[in-house]
Protein backbone atom coordinates (compact mmCIF):
# COMPACT_ATOMS: atom_id res chain seq x y z
CA UNK A 1 0.00 0.00 0.00
CA UNK A 2 1.34 3.35 -0.92
CA UNK A 3 1.12 6.59 0.99
CA UNK A 4 -0.21 10.26 -0.53
CA UNK A 5 2.52 12.60 0.21
CA UNK A 6 0.42 15.19 2.21
CA UNK A 7 0.59 19.07 0.71
CA UNK A 8 2.81 21.19 2.88
CA UNK A 9 0.88 24.40 1.09
CA UNK A 10 -2.75 24.38 3.10
CA UNK A 11 -5.67 24.34 0.20
CA UNK A 12 -7.19 27.15 -0.52
CA UNK A 13 -10.14 28.10 1.81
CA UNK A 14 -13.70 28.98 -0.43
CA UNK A 15 -14.13 32.32 1.49
CA UNK A 16 -10.77 33.13 -0.06
CA UNK A 17 -12.22 32.55 -3.57
CA UNK A 18 -15.47 34.13 -2.77
CA UNK A 19 -13.43 37.71 -1.74
CA UNK A 20 -10.39 37.44 -4.21
CA UNK A 21 -12.26 36.33 -7.32
CA UNK A 22 -15.97 36.05 -6.88
CA UNK A 23 -17.38 38.92 -5.72
CA UNK A 24 -15.05 41.21 -7.72
CA UNK A 25 -15.56 39.53 -10.66
CA UNK A 26 -19.60 40.34 -10.49
CA UNK A 27 -18.52 43.51 -9.20
CA UNK A 28 -20.32 42.83 -5.57
CA UNK A 29 -19.58 44.37 -1.84
CA UNK A 30 -19.85 42.13 1.11
CA UNK A 31 -23.06 43.66 2.06
CA UNK A 32 -24.62 43.84 -1.62
CA UNK A 33 -23.77 39.76 -1.90
CA UNK A 34 -24.92 39.16 1.55
CA UNK A 35 -28.29 41.10 0.82
CA UNK A 36 -28.73 38.27 -2.71
CA UNK A 37 -27.73 35.75 -0.32
CA UNK A 38 -30.67 36.46 2.66
CA UNK A 39 -27.49 36.12 4.65
CA UNK A 40 -26.32 39.32 7.26
CA UNK A 41 -23.15 40.79 6.20
CA UNK A 42 -21.43 39.51 9.35
CA UNK A 43 -22.25 35.87 8.17
CA UNK A 44 -20.99 36.75 5.06
CA UNK A 45 -17.61 38.23 6.48
CA UNK A 46 -16.82 35.61 8.63
CA UNK A 47 -16.68 33.02 5.54
CA UNK A 48 -14.63 35.63 3.85
CA UNK A 49 -11.90 36.14 6.68
CA UNK A 50 -8.36 35.50 5.84
CA UNK A 51 -7.65 34.56 9.48
CA UNK A 52 -9.61 31.26 10.88
CA UNK A 53 -12.59 31.98 8.69
CA UNK A 54 -16.12 30.24 9.17
CA UNK A 55 -16.62 26.90 7.34
CA UNK A 56 -19.38 27.00 4.09
CA UNK A 57 -22.31 25.07 5.27
CA UNK A 58 -24.34 23.00 3.07
CA UNK A 59 -27.10 26.06 3.32
CA UNK A 60 -24.26 28.39 2.51
CA UNK A 61 -22.79 26.12 -0.56
CA UNK A 62 -25.80 26.36 -1.91
CA UNK A 63 -26.81 30.16 -1.48
CA UNK A 64 -23.29 30.56 -2.98
CA UNK A 65 -24.04 28.47 -6.48
CA UNK A 66 -27.29 30.24 -6.73
CA UNK A 67 -26.14 33.18 -6.87
CA UNK A 68 -23.56 32.29 -9.20
CA UNK A 69 -26.22 30.69 -11.67
CA UNK A 70 -24.86 27.00 -11.39
CA UNK A 71 -26.69 24.87 -9.20
CA UNK A 72 -24.49 21.85 -9.36
CA UNK A 73 -21.52 23.80 -7.71
CA UNK A 74 -22.84 23.58 -4.10
CA UNK A 75 -20.79 20.27 -4.24
CA UNK A 76 -17.83 21.85 -5.52
CA UNK A 77 -17.77 24.54 -2.07
CA UNK A 78 -18.74 21.87 -0.12
CA UNK A 79 -15.67 19.45 -1.50
CA UNK A 80 -13.53 22.28 -1.67
CA UNK A 81 -14.12 23.38 2.77
CA UNK A 82 -13.75 19.08 3.22
CA UNK A 83 -10.44 19.10 1.79
CA UNK A 84 -9.43 22.69 3.65
CA UNK A 85 -10.38 20.96 7.23
CA UNK A 86 -8.98 17.68 6.20
CA UNK A 87 -5.60 19.33 5.14
CA UNK A 88 -5.85 21.20 9.11
CA UNK A 89 -6.86 18.20 10.56
CA UNK A 90 -3.37 16.00 9.38
CA UNK A 91 -1.78 18.71 10.57
CA UNK A 92 -2.55 18.51 14.52
CA UNK A 93 -3.62 14.41 14.78
CA UNK A 94 -1.21 12.15 15.50
CA UNK A 95 -2.33 8.64 13.61
CA UNK A 96 1.48 6.65 13.79
CA UNK A 97 0.11 5.34 17.22
CA UNK A 98 -3.04 3.57 15.10
CA UNK A 99 -2.19 0.71 13.59
CA UNK A 100 -3.58 -0.34 9.94
CA UNK A 101 -6.10 -3.13 9.83
CA UNK A 102 -5.62 -4.19 6.42
CA UNK A 103 -8.84 -6.53 4.72
CA UNK A 104 -11.77 -4.23 4.22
Amino acid sequence: MTTAKRPTRPPTHPGAIWREDILPELGLTVTSAARDLGISRQALHNVLRAENPAAVSPKMALRFARLCGDDVMAGLWIRMQATYDLWHASQTVRLDAIPVRAGL
